[in-house]
């Protein structure tokens, strides 16, 4: 009985232990009670057991590894004697045939699509009983429970082994200030490439951000999104410097980046994580100034139906619309009437910028330029904090009167990370 006990935790212990003081410490229990007892010891020594041998016997070993490593290995061993007209496949936990082994010799007909030419066993496996499994460019879309199975000629099972496969995607995280010209997403990598690999930037939201294929890069299905703005470097499958230069980038630009790396055949050979976050752009200026700027600037030549807005958040403003070639003051709220000013040809140089007149510590708050195609299509947007600074009276020792400089903000500085 007190081996039983010892097999289970402490706190199970304890409560056992105490049952059995309370039960054989004194003459006072009755017999009926005695057995009770006795009886509620055995469940919570058995309930304790059962726990014990079902997490110790049900555990599944792992193996992990990060996206890139030229292969990984799923072991399955065994010292049981194995016949020589043995089948041996391995499964995914979808059911998919990973790997076929059958009279004597792989059998990569039967593997699914997923799988082909990426596993390998040993030869002559059955005779030194390894039966362990080698996965080529493993990512995280392998991650799965793996099962090998040993048959006999009749269908019998031999033996069943499972393995549980941990890719992890490295992240690296990138941090610029907004109105920097360019930042770069890096990616090296070390494993060799073949010539007619794809290489393929998404952002979270699965928009194409830049796809490089047949030797060169494919701006017709990026997303309109990154058109013109995404750069990669000569020769990158030779130099393993996959890296995307991302031009003027925003804080509508934080996202979370994945670069995939395909074969021919559609394999993932490699992938790699990288976020991005722009810092929001903060323009202070004091009362009394003749006017401010609100800068944005991005690609040269954007589509001639472009519209562009300017909006206040903190309460909802019409600041600024441009569309259909032209100003649109009638759409402005009142507040800004004959107040702002944007560029000429602002779509053809890219200078999103808007100037406001006469700004006043009313209009402190979140302002926000959308570029808009199609009345659905969001191309571009940047968001600007401004503070005005005003000057209120203080008195000082003296009982003199002075002016003091205060930056008054009547609405929280929080960029809308949303879109």
């Amino acid at each position: 009985m007190y081996r039983l006990i010892h097999q289970i935790n402490y706190s199970q212990r304890s409560k056992v232990m105490l049952l059995f003081s309370l039960c054989f410490s004194t003459e006072r229990f009755p017999s009926w009670a005695k057995a009770l007892l006795v009886l509620l010891i055995l469940l919570v020594v058995s309930g304790g057991l059962l726990y014990y041998f079902r997490h110790y016997f049900m555990s599944v070993p792992w193996v992990g590894v990060d996206s890139g490593v030229e292969s990984v290995q799923l072991i399955c061993k065994t010292t049981v004697c194995l016949p020589k007209d043995a089948k041996v496949e391995w499964k995914d936990k979808d059911d998919r045939k990973v790997h076929v082994y059958e009279n004597g010799s792989d059998q990569p007909e039967e593997q699914d699509d997923k799988y082909k030419n990426r596993t390998k066993m040993k030869r002559n496996l059955l005779e030194p009983g390894d039966l362990s499994l080698t996965l080529k460019h493993p990512t995280d879309g392998d991650n799965s429970t793996y099962t090998c199975t040993a048959y006999s000629r009749e269908g019998n099972i031999l033996l069943k082994k499972d393995v549980e496969l941990k890719v992890r995607v490295p992240q690296v995280e990138v941090e610029v200030d907004s109105g920097v010209e360019s930042v770069q997403l890096p990616f090296n990598t070390t494993l060799h490439l073949p010539e007619d690999a794809k290489v393929e930037w998404r952002d979270k939201n699965n928009r194409k951000v830049h796809v490089y294929e047949n030797g060169s890069d494919q701006p017709e299905i990026q997303s309109q999104r990154y058109r013109d703005r995404t750069n990669m470097n000569e020769d990158l499958l030779k130099t393993g410097d996959l890296s995307l230069t991302l031009k003027y980038p925003t804080d509508g630009d934080n996202h979370t980046y994945t670069c995939t790396i395909y074969s021919k055949e559609g394999n993932i050979l490699l992938k790699r994580k990288v976020e991005l976050k722009v810092r929001v752009c903060q323009v202070e200026v004091r009362k009394g100034a003749e006017s401010v700027q609100l800068p944005f600037e991005t690609t040269e030549n954007l589509p001639e139906d472009a519209e562009v807005r300017w909006e206040r958040y903190g309460p909802y403003r019409t600041v600024h619309m441009y569309k259909n070639g032209s100003d649109q003051p009638e759409e402005q709220h009142q507040v800004y009437r004959d107040r702002t000013k944007m560029n000429e040809d602002l779509l053809k140089t890219g200078d999103l910028s808007l100037t406001l007149k006469h700004p006043t510590e009313r209009d402190s708050g979140k302002y926000r330029c959308e570029v808009w195609i199609d009345d659905n299509n969001l191309i571009r947007y940047k968001t600007v904090l401004l503070k005005v600074k005003g000057r209120v009276q203080v008195q000082d020792q003296t009982g003199d009167i002075r002016n003091r400089s205060s930056s008054i903000d009547p609405t929280p500085l929080m960029a809308d990370q949303s879109v």
